[in-house]
């Protein structure tokens, strides 16, 4: 029994909270459960059908590690080639490395998986043992390439010398694999030229990009089928497995009917997503008022943190009087954090701390509306984002690596506020600039930025912004906490915010009065709705599983039947 407990625990919960140590030797064994059980029956199939003649078997055979949760993958073919099936290293290592291609999904370094040499030399010694042989035989490499350049190869190495040394997971994937991409134009720019630079001097040709993309038979046709039925009585239903056909969508834009059709079902969604929030959350909206949303994996990097600051100055502005030419607005926040991720939990509870403080005040009721849902899920989001108008897509720019959220809202209609990260920035070219809301630094400005970066005084000069922060900082959403929200403002005054929250503040508050305007005029938003489906054609996983099948896997397509 307890051997049969051991087993299971290993599957029973994917993702286990890392914050131990304990929940670090799940993780390990888990990924590396995984990624050996895959290859073993791979390689179980290929010896049924072709005996111990593995002469073809890069040809035939492709293994994606998404991300480097699954780079276990390379040293465990090795030792499966080597040990199981006595192969030699240098024909192991030509069918390991034509064989895996990496993708990347992140430009934050430390989420850049690294696992201690001591943790991995007790439970994977075998696998170590390969590891390092790899990482001679790479380095010697990079020698003969850079001879004397001592640094770079510290740099390159797999193993990160220290107090505690590290087996860098990502450098793994890289040098195991024939081929390495991002997944937007300028999160696979980032990499080649920051996170990976010296891998891209070493192999220029193993780096390229496959922009990210969703389902438009899930995210459009099933999650939004009032919509679909609209679009397909408008230009029949090739869009469903063509999905560049919205594209004739833009010559309806302007067509009164068609608009007023389009608003019918914006707002029937509207009314099934606000029959979700009062279910969930206990908050009515109202289906006439701008449907604000920022619904994702809680992080500081994606700055659901400077969406509560704006909902604070909205409120301070109605509570002072400011309410000329006002919006009545809905915002819906949304998002799990990670279990051992303090300081998005406590983002978490300013959101639900703020809803609540808003959704109680009679004084703004009817024109500014603060939920936060529990329990994001994907049955949720296929009701929100038929019924969002405004979405937000606010991480510093650099940061994200693509978002695939962003392109589900564009594909219902909604309309983008968001600053020029991930594919933020193709969505903006295929929609353009007048029906796309821009704000923020840029990657390079940010990057600046940092070097000199002082919040302080960034608040102190801005008016809007120091008020927002009195107000947290007077204890008016926590009275009875104190010193809840100190970690919070610490790290928004802190001169190394990573995030610069205080820094893009005042041009995202400009973006969304210019978001509020464009919804007073109903024709206009609509055109903007429609138009932001109407370019949302690229973004299918359609096209980005052929550029994966063209670029990488090179298998023989296969019609569709019926």
């Amino acid at each position: 029994m307890a051997a049969k407990n051991a087993a299971e625990n290993i599957t029973m919960v994917l993702y286990p909270n890392d914050a131990s140590e304990n929940g670090k030797e799940l993780r390990l064994k888990q990924q590396y459960f995984l990624a050996s059980a895959s290859l073993q029956d791979v390689l179980e199939r290929w010896e049924l059908h072709h005996g111990m003649d593995f002469s073809r078997f890069a040809e035939k055979n492709c293994f994606q590690l998404n991300d480097t949760h699954p780079s276990c993958a390379v040293p465990e073919l090795m030792r499966l080639l080597v040990d199981e099936y006595g192969m030699g290293w240098d024909a192991a290592w030509n069918i390991t490395s034509r064989t895996m291609a990496y993708t990347n999904h992140t430009l934050l370094p430390e989420a850049l998986e690294k696992w201690s040499v001591r943790l991995f030399g007790r439970l994977l010694p075998r696998l170590l043992e390969i590891i390092y042989e790899i990482n001679t035989r790479f380095l010697t490499e990079v020698a003969r390439r850079w001879p004397g350049d001592n640094e770079r190869q510290a740099r390159m190495s797999l193993i990160e010398e220290g107090p505690e040394p590290q087996v860098r997971m990502a450098y793994l994937a890289i040098v195991g694999s024939f081929s390495v991409n991002g997944v937007a134009q300028l999160h696979s720019e980032l990499l080649q030229q920051g996170l990976f630079r010296d891998f891209h001097e070493l192999w220029p040709g193993k780096f390229n990009n496959k922009t990210n993309g969703v389902t438009q038979r899930r995210w459009l046709a099933a999650a939004n089928p009032g919509l679909a039925r609209l679009i397909t009585a408008t230009i029949g239903e090739g869009w469903i497995r063509q999905l560049d056909e919205l594209r004739r969508l833009a010559s309806h834009a302007d067509d009164p009917a068609f608009r007023s059709r389009w608003r019918e079902v914006k707002r029937a969604n509207k009314v099934r997503l606000a029959e979700l929030v009062k279910r969930d959350c206990g908050v009515s909206f109202d289906p006439d008022a701008l449907f604000d949303v920022q619904v994702k994996r809680i992080h500081e990097y994606k700055r659901q943190l400077l969406n509560i600051l704006h909902v604070i100055h909205l409120y301070i502005r109605l509570k002072d009087g400011r309410d000329a030419d006002w919006t009545p607005r809905c915002v819906l926040i949304g998002g799990k954090a990670a279990p051992g991720y303090f300081i998005a939990k406590r983002i978490i509870t300013l959101a639900c701390k703020v809803a609540q403080m808003i959704n109680g005040d009679h004084q703004v009721a009817g024109r500014l509306g603060v939920a936060f849902l529990p329990n994001y899920r994907v049955s949720a989001m296929e009701i929100i984002a038929p019924g969002t108008d405004l979405s937000e897509q606010i991480s510093t720019a650099g940061k994200e690596a693509s978002g695939t959220g962003n392109m589900k809202f564009m594909m219902n209609g909604a309309a983008t506020i968001g600053t020029l990260d991930g594919a933020n920035i193709e969505i903006r070219e295929e929609v353009g600039d007048d029906n796309f809301f821009l704000f923020g630094l840029t990657a390079e400005q940010a990057e600046a930025t940092r070097r000199h970066y002082d919040p302080d005084a960034v608040i102190s000069a801005d008016a809007d912004l120091r008020g927002v922060m009195e107000l947290i900082e007077s204890g008016h959403f926590n009275q009875f906490e104190p010193g809840l929200f100190d970690p919070i403002i610490k790290a928004i005054r802190s001169p190394h915010d990573p995030w610069l929250v205080a820094a893009d503040f005042h041009a995202f508050a400009h973006a969304q009065e210019r978001a509020a305007a464009a919804y007073r005029d109903r024709d206009r938003w609509t055109r903007m709705s429609i138009l932001n489906t109407a370019a949302s054609g690229k973004f299918s996983t359609d096209r980005t599983m052929q550029e994966y099948n063209e670029g990488i896997w090179k298998l023989t397509p296969v019609a569709p039947q019926g």
